[in-house]
């Protein structure tokens, strides 16, 4: 077997996983219940489809040109994709978009809300802060 059949394959074989990736986001952003999970969806697979697709097209073309083009995209989609995410779901939080009746908590509402309703976590944690500032007194 050649080393160039050998990257062919390998090749197609992240285009598929690319693929699949992509097809997955697509059909969450269509299933899910509400805003949030649909951006989450869209989000994770768009990056996740986009990594396969640029592998590919690095181990089928080979030059170098392509291959900085394609690291590139890569590092510029895992920097943008998490920061428009979570902009989006600020604006949608923000506009008071309806989450699914079955979402646990809202930190964000209790961050904005000062903190009322801090979990068993949180009020372990500020015990002991209290505490290592009364022995430090």
């Amino acid at each position: 077997m050649s080393w160039q059949l050998f990257f062919d394959t390998l090749a197609v074989f992240l285009l598929i996983v690319g693929l699949f990736f992509m097809l997955v986001g697509a059909v969450g952003v269509f299933r899910l219940p509400d805003a949030y999970h649909r951006l989450h969806a869209a989000s994770k697979c768009s990056t996740l489809g986009m990594m396969g697709l640029a592998a590919a097209a690095c181990l089928h073309v080979g030059t170098p040109d392509v291959i900085a083009k394609s690291v590139a995209l890569v590092l510029f989609i895992f920097v943008s994709t998490p920061v428009g995410s979570h902009m989006l779901a600020k604006a949608a939080h923000r506009d008071r978009a309806p989450q699914w009746g079955g979402t646990l908590s809202d930190e964000l509402a209790e961050d904005k809300a000062g903190g009322e309703n801090k979990t068993a976590c949180d009020t372990t944690v500020s015990k002991s802060k209290k505490k290592s500032k009364t022995r430090a007194a």
